[in-house]
């Protein structure tokens, strides 16, 4: 009886210890992680090191003064030596380490091998990555990033920078329009296409940017952020005003560029420029960079005047995309689908798009209309994003690398009242004045006190 006593009373808070790390895991798996997985990770790194990388062939033989000094101090038989390992950084996701390669080794033996070492450390996800030829480095991230997602504390945004979502290796992705200047995303309905577009808003609201819209949809996406947009079009034959004055502002620009190219001889070379980033601070445009919303809207036509009024709205996008850059003027584009059956010039439009951006799709052709050109092996990483994940997208470019990423939830209120704050960054470009969208009256607030009803006068 004393011993069964006994045996209730340890194995009572043993068994609510472990059925309250279970349920951390599940719903906190970042405190979990902290707390157990960490320093199990860390044991099973440290005490399987050798054998681990042995079982995935990824040791060499020693060199032959090594071998021979093993021989000599302890007559033991000489084994094969893994790549030298660097100091483990333990972070609030995972783990990284560094690894030096022996001398025949390459970065793809070890990425070839990252499943295994997933299970042999008990993470969730290795990632290799290059850091300096003969030096990769091991991003070990112990636990699903992507289903509840926290972007990193340190994600400040610069120029034209927006961190806008989470790769799956717990790193921002960052939407760089400097380097990336145009991009398509695509998606279904409620594939979180849209929380993508409203991080880009709020992100880019905050800097001296000038933000114009074409939401064909009445503008039921872009209105709300009517207070910090330069422009904005909410229909098509709105839109086919715009775009000709977007045209003259880019060659505005491009005659600007030109005019400092042709100055004296005697002008130092770092002033000669052939974009707007080489001008004086002074004399630089504002960059502008253009939100097209359901791009669709812009391609369906029902008669033949429709039709012409489409190819020329098409081919105004086609030379903003494909001379915008040197300008300062930056496309975003999304839909649904975008393909050749839209009609003429969407082929086009769409290879001048350099980032792409898939979130859930309905067909296997949408996906491989943004990926399958530049990256065929992401199509079906597309394809298998579930509708229970809203927000989660594969992400590539034109380097044929991508990754699965997915953006916080940001509430459309925020989105707009960031936008009002940063109303006093609309930059002055008189070409857009006449498109400046009109402020919403805010509805008046009804009074919970009780009404005082006048008194009647009488005689």
């Amino acid at each position: 009886m004393t011993d069964l006593t006994t045996l209730l009373e340890v194995g009572g808070p043993l068994a609510a210890l472990g059925g309250g790390a279970a349920y951390t895991r599940v719903h906190h798996p970042g405190v979990y992680w902290s707390t157990v997985g960490l320093p199990l990770s860390t044991a099973r790194l440290l005490s399987s090191y050798g054998s681990v990388m042995e079982a995935c062939g990824l040791t060499v033989a020693p060199s032959r003064f090594r071998a021979l000094a093993v021989q000599a101090t302890t007559r033991r038989e000489v084994r094969p030596v893994p790549p030298r390992r660097g100091l483990i950084r333990p972070t609030s996701t995972g783990l990284r380490l560094r690894l030096r390669l022996a001398p025949g080794q390459e970065p793809a033996d070890v990425a070839a091998s990252a499943e295994r070492l997933r299970h042999a450390w008990g993470v969730h996800a290795v990632y290799v990555t290059t850091v300096k030829p003969g030096v990769v480095e091991l991003r070990l991230v112990g636990f699903d990033v992507l289903r509840k997602v926290r972007m990193p504390r340190k994600t400040a945004a610069d120029f034209l920078k927006v961190p806008v979502a989470l790769r799956e290796d717990s790193t921002p992705f960052v939407r760089d329009y400097r380097t990336v200047p145009h991009g398509l995303t695509l998606g279904a309905t409620l594939s979180g296409k849209s929380m993508y577009l409203r991080h880009l808003v709020a992100g880019l609201a905050r800097q001296s940017v000038a933000l114009v819209g074409i939401d064909c949809k009445r503008g039921v996406e872009l209105a709300p952020f009517a207070a910090r947009l330069s422009a904005l079009a909410t229909d098509p034959d709105q839109a086919v005003e715009l775009l000709p004055v977007l045209i003259k502002e880019m060659e505005d620009r491009y005659d600007l560029i030109k005019s400092r190219q042709g100055i004296a001889p005697t002008t130092p070379d770092e002033e000669v420029t052939s974009d707007i980033w080489g001008l004086p601070e002074r004399e630089r445009p504002v960059p502008v960079v253009l939100f097209v919303d359901e791009v669709a809207e812009l391609f369906l036509v029902a008669s033949k005047k429709e039709e012409e009024r489409r190819d020329e709205m098409v081919t105004q996008l086609i030379r903003l995309a494909q001379l915008g850059r040197a300008a300062g003027i930056y496309l975003e584009v999304c839909g649904q689908r975008f393909g050749a059956e839209l009609g003429k010039g969407a082929t086009m439009l769409r290879a001048q798009l350099t980032g792409r951006v898939c979130h859930r799709v309905n067909d296997e052709a949408s996906a491989k209309m943004a990926l399958g050109d530049i990256a065929p092996e992401a199509v079906s990483a597309a394809c298998a994003i579930a509708p229970e994940l809203p927000g989660l997208a594969v992400a590539g470019d034109t380097s044929g690398g991508w990754s699965r990423i997915r953006t916080p939830y940001l509430s459309l209120a925020d989105a707009a009242e960031t936008c009002r704050t940063s109303a006093h960054l609309v930059p002055d470009l008189p070409a857009l004045k006449p498109f400046r969208p009109d402020l919403p009256v805010p509805p008046p607030v009804e009074s919970t006190a009780p009404a005082v009803r006048p008194r009647p006068v009488t005689d």
